[in-house]
């Protein structure tokens, strides 16, 4: 038993020695081939086309949406369409109870004849007017032609009484006659005054008559055209996209107040997007740039669009503008869709795919720079001028890290252009053939100087390699 102790002791022993043993064998081996330096991910540089966007979300709308409103207020007695259902130029939509309307128009027009009959009693004052002035200018002319002789008579008796040929008395009648013949003159006189005030006051008050019946008129004009607007019809062609209200409802005209929304008629076929693009972008949208565009509700299809419409003024303008910069300032910018794109997607089961208020987000085409350098855009960093250091306006230079054959790296100051989501472009400072460092982040915007020694991160595949060929071993 002791013996078998012993050989069992010494087993053990020997395990833990050759376990010991293998460890620092393999620390040997891992020291022996560290790699020195910043472990550095490379890349070569390459010519692109580089796409600069603008990304954006927002809603699907027709692009022509007609509200329909009523002009009067009522109960409605008719409502000759559905939602979904395709309607024409001219088609009768609904009907408002006219009952009250047509009693309206009755009274209305009863008014316009009493108007009719007060102008015809002003224009007959008018005329009895004139019969009066003619009468009395007959009557003045009379009196005229009387009182010339009435004058001589008494001028032929004045010389006569004062050589007393005749007596007072002959004298006395002869002065009476032309003192009356002088009174009824100037009596006609005023009764001629008279009539012409008469037949002023008759012209005016057959205008204010030809007033009241032009005004009666108006009246008449403006109940029949509200009766006409019981019957609601379609100012265009489309399909009835929102119906707001049943038969026997009562709706609220415009006239009264903003009127009851009864329904919208949309231009399916023609359908846009309306976007918020920030106030930093929207500078470099242009009518006619072409826009990538995602519906959520067809997940993985993109559909192509133009962009159409640029708000010229910010959306949020009309809830109170504040002088404040604390909010985000966004432009509507409205892409309409190019229906080739989604054709595929219309069956006799699905004539309009997209439905109004369906959620999308574009990506607008704002520029292109084709076949020219570029790097990752992880690549290019942003140092102090080392000269300038110490000065209050530091200059920032635009850096690429160059990868060199002796395991070290340089700096070349480039200058950058368009850039998309992963790639710049690189106007100046690199001809296109060198290895540059891509990455880890932290190491190029932080870690690298010139002249550190780096090494190449190796990929998975080569670690796997490796790995198999020391194992085997």
């Amino acid at each position: 038993m002791n013996k078998k102790k012993k050989k069992s002791s010494k087993l053990w022993i020997f395990l833990l020695i050759g376990l010991v043993c293998v460890l620092i064998a393999g620390a040997v081996y891992k020291s022996q081939n560290k790699q020195e330096g910043i472990e550095v991910e490379v890349g070569k540089v390459e010519k692109r086309t580089i796409y600069e966007q603008v990304a954006a979300s927002g809603k699907i709308f027709p692009e022509v949406e007609v509200k329909i409103t009523s002009d009067v207020s009522g109960e409605i007695v008719k409502l000759l369409v559905e939602e979904g259902d395709s309607v024409k130029v001219g088609q009768l939509l609904a009907r408002i109870d006219p009952d009250a309307y047509v009693s309206q128009v009755e009274r209305g027009d009863a008014s316009v004849n009493n108007s009719k009959a007060q102008l015809a009693t002003a224009k007959s004052g008018i005329e009895s007017s004139r019969a009066q002035m003619s009468q009395f200018q007959a009557q003045k002319e009379q009196i005229l032609a009387q009182l010339d002789n009435i004058k001589a008579i008494h001028e032929r008796n004045t010389g006569l009484f004062n050589d007393g040929v005749i007596s007072k008395a002959d004298f006395d009648l002869s002065k009476s006659n032309l003192d009356a013949t002088l009174a009824n003159l100037k009596s006609a006189e005023a009764s001629m005054r008279t009539a012409e005030a008469n037949l002023e006051s008759s012209k005016q008050g057959a205008k204010a008559a030809e007033y009241t019946v032009k005004s009666m008129q108006a009246s008449l004009r403006e109940l029949k055209t509200n009766l006409n607007r019981t019957d609601i019809y379609a100012p265009t062609g489309g399909i009835v996209s929102l119906l707001n209200v049943e038969q026997g409802e009562r709706v609220v005209g415009m006239i009264q107040m903003a009127g009851t929304e009864l329904m919208r008629i949309s231009n399916l076929n023609a359908m846009e997007v309306q976007v918020d693009v920030n106030e930093s972008d929207v500078l470099k949208v242009t009518i006619g740039d072409k826009a990538d565009i995602e519906v959520d509700a067809y997940i993985g299809k993109k559909f192509e669009g133009k962009v159409n419409k640029i708000a010229n003024s910010a959306s949020n303008m009309g809830m109170g503008t504040s002088l404040t910069s604390d909010q985000v300032t966004n432009f509507i910018v409205t892409i309409r869709v190019d229906p080739n794109s989604y054709k595929d997607l219309v069956s006799s089961n699905n004539k309009y795919p997209f439905r109004p208020g369906m959620s999308a987000s574009v990506d607008i085409y704002t520029d292109v720079a084709e076949d020219v350098i570029a790097v990752p855009i992880q690549a290019v960093t942003t140092r102090e001028d080392e000269e300038e250091e110490n000065k209050k306006d530091a200059v920032l230079k635009e850096l690429v890290f160059i990868y060199t054959a002796g395991d070290t790296v340089r700096t070349a100051e480039v200058s950058s252009g368009l850039q998309d989501d992963d790639y710049i472009q690189i106007k100046s400072g690199l001809s296109g053939d060198e290895k540059i460092v891509v990455g880890p982040y932290a190491a190029i915007s932080r870690k690298l100087e010139v002249g550190d020694e780096v090494y190449e991160k190796e990929e998975e595949e080569d670690k796997k390699k490796k790995k198999k060929k020391y194992g085997k071993k």
